[in-house]
């Protein structure tokens, strides 16, 4: 093998980190280092915001299920027939009469 020949012995060696333009060589390994772990790091990033995402949504689903759970026992309560039941123990009934207005005249 001739000197100026890179071949793969060379590259194994690493002679390009050693040789007169290593600084060029070892600039760019430092790049590629830094690129490669900002990409690491975001990755990770990105899973552990993934991760929070599905723990909310399950988080919704719970309350969303406890908010048409309760909603139906207060449609429930209010309706008419089940106040009647509660005020009849208190001796309560519906008025046999309609209600009448009463008008309030106010002379000057």
């Amino acid at each position: 093998m001739s000197p100026s020949s890179g071949g793969i012995y060379d590259l194994l060696r690493g002679s390009f980190l050693t040789d007169e333009s290593a600084a060029k060589n070892w600039r760019v390994i430092f790049f590629v280092v830094v690129l490669l772990l900002v990409m690491i790091w975001s990755s990770h990033s990105a899973d552990e915001k993934a991760v929070k995402i599905a723990e909310l949504n399950e988080v919704k689903r719970e309350l969303r299920a406890e908010y048409v759970d309760t909603s139906t026992i207060l449609m429930r309560m209010k309706l008419e027939s089940a106040i009647r039941l509660k005020v009849k123990t208190n001796g309560l009934s519906p008025a046999e009469d309609p209600p009448q207005k009463i008008k309030v005249i106010i002379k000057e």
